[in-house]
């Protein structure tokens, strides 16, 4: 059975204001301080260490979690994560919150180290702006041939992601009017965004060396896709999500992407080509989603025509029932879309926050509450 890893990216935010704070490396050493041995034994974290990451921004911190097969050791992982994350804020007056976007008006801090300055140097604006946190699921496979004939084929269904993760509708205070607005803003960076059929794994790597070699990309990590292959594990790397709000959200998103990962490799071993959709209307298809989530039309992926969201999703859930049935995942994607679709998205109760408080700070420390489950 394939694994599945997630890693997802939080904002770290002042405990009374909501706004968002440069907290990165406190939090850091608070999570090295607790799995410090002590006494000759492992730290509060157990001995195994911690998880998380800087990011670009100090305002962010990210975990990953450990590759598994059974979805509910997921959700296990993404809970004691997101938890250990919000224990180490708490150490400086902070909290944690998957959304991804600052509700509220920010002015990011780009974190320190040869990378970041020379991310800050070549992108300008779009780097210091690029306080946006995301949500990347990885799916192994057997071999870069394997994972290059999965890309080819996932294309069209990567924008339905989008909008069921959307959870970035603010942006500097105000409504964006888009759903996930993080879309938006990544998609400012040269590489970032879908790609055309790739058709062998020597193309795959052939375009990416080109576009390294450029200059425009300091190396193979700034390569953005919509969705590649890792360059440090034997996975394709899914990168379209926003961070989604509710725990129980990335397993979704998880489950389906391994079910679009087995769908289509199983069909390239039939020798089935891959659907001739251009990027141009990719493109199309991403907006939409990220403009409306799951509260406005959608383009769907097999006709590329406007499409109900319901019927969308619909869409992809059967684009990959046989390989969830088969993977043992089909009632707990059909229960996860039957949530998701009478809750809404992140977009869509932070909306509803708004509405009901009238205050984006209000917005910001519920959010943090339903982050670690702890919301009523």
């Amino acid at each position: 059975m394939r694994s599945v890893g997630v890693e997802e990216e939080l904002l770290l935010v002042d405990a009374d204001s909501g706004e968002a704070l440069a907290l990165a490396e406190a939090v850091l050493a608070a999570a090295d301080r607790a799995c410090a041995p002590a006494g000759g034994k492992g730290g509060t974290d157990g001995a195994e260490g911690h998880t998380f990451e800087a990011e670009l921004q100090e305002e962010q911190v990210e975990f990953a979690t450990k590759p598994v097969t059974e979805m509910g050791e997921l959700q296990e992982e993404i809970v004691r994560w997101r938890g250990e994350a919000a224990r180490h804020a708490a150490t400086a007056g902070g909290l944690v919150v998957a959304v991804g976007t600052s509700p509220l008006a920010v002015r990011p801090s780009i974190s320190t180290g040869p990378r970041y300055e020379w991310v800050e140097r070549q992108f300008g604006l779009t780097a210091q702006e690029q306080l946006t946190c995301g949500c990347h699921v990885h799916v192994s496979v057997e071999s870069d041939e394997e994972g290059v004939a999965v890309l080819d084929r996932i294309r069209p269904w990567l924008p339905v992601l989008t909008a069921m993760s959307a959870n970035s509708p603010f942006w500097q205070g105000e409504d964006s009017l888009y759903a996930s607005y993080r879309s938006r803003v990544w998609n400012r960076l040269p590489s970032a965004g879908p790609v055309d059929v790739f058709g062998s794994a020597d193309r795959y790597h052939e375009e990416v060396g080109a576009m390294v070699g450029t200059g425009v990309l300091r190396d193979t990590a700034m390569i953005y896709f919509d969705a590649r292959l890792s360059a440090s594990y034997p996975t394709v790397e899914i990168r379209v999500a926003d961070v989604a709000l509710h725990a129980g959200t990335p397993v979704l998103l998880a489950a389906l992407a391994r079910g679009l990962v087995e769908t289509a490799a199983r069909a390239w071993r039939a020798g089935e080509p891959p659907a001739r959709i251009s990027t141009s209307l990719l493109r199309l298809a991403s907006w939409r989603a990220g403009r409306s989530g799951l509260d406005g039309p959608l383009l769907h992926p097999e006709t590329m025509r406007e499409a109900a969201p319901e019927a969308v999703v619909e869409a992809l859930h059967d684009h990959v029932r046989d390989a969830l049935v088969d993977l043992g995942d089909d009632g707990l994607v059909r229960a996860g879309i039957a949530e998701l679709l009478e809750r809404g998205n992140g977009a869509r109760v932070q909306r509803s926050l708004l509405r009901s408080t009238g205050s984006l700070a209000e917005v910001v420390r519920h959010c943090a509450l339903v982050t670690t489950g702890d919301a009523g």
